[in-house]
């Protein structure tokens, strides 16, 4: 009877988080008192001044930065409509010139921002790439309208405004356009 039974393996189960496709990370805190490894993040994330904002794809070398950083910036994924709008307000082209329909048509393959903005949330086209080179991958945006969510210094889960805020991230892009 025993030469019948069959051994089975149990295969481990491997926990595979969810990457999002593209995350929106803007700082909210200044850099006094800062630890020089995370300034030198900060820098290489291009979040150089306050209200800076930029867009991130999910690669895990970007995750670990924005965890290093999540002291001083919020981050979350960032929805197609809100993308679109935040194009269309806040984007610019070399020379500091708003971008338009115009401008995608020219310096893109892409008819308008709607179009870019669609290739950009899907991953087709990243701002590294020679598509993208003359529009500007930094968002300047304004301190919010009616303040952050509550303290500043304080995790989202903690009831403030740091760390990664999930879907929250869109309605403070909104604020803060």
């Amino acid at each position: 009877m025993a030469e019948n039974e069959v051994i089975v393996k149990k295969k481990a189960k491997v926990k595979e988080e969810k990457v999002p496709e593209l995350i929106f990370a803007v700082r909210i805190r200044g850099s006094p008192g800062m630890n020089r490894k995370v300034l030198d993040t900060l820098k290489m994330l291009r979040m150089h001044k306050l209200n800076h904002g930029v867009l991130v794809w999910g690669k895990p070398s970007y995750i670990g930065m924005l965890n290093k950083c999540k002291d001083f910036i919020a981050y979350g994924e960032i929805d197609q409509k809100t993308l679109i709008r935040l194009l269309r307000v806040r984007g610019r082209v070399e020379g500091n010139k708003p971008l338009t329909d115009e401008q995608v048509k020219n310096l893109t393959k892409y008819n308008d921002i709607k179009a870019l903005a669609k290739a950009l949330y899907k991953g087709e086209v990243h701002y590294n790439s020679n598509d993208l080179y003359k529009i500007k991958p930094i968002f300047r945006l304004h301190p919010p309208k009616k303040g952050h969510k509550g303290n500043i210094k304080k995790h989202y889960n903690e009831g403030g405004t740091l760390g990664y805020v999930d879907n929250y991230i869109n309605e403070l892009i909104h604020k803060m356009l």
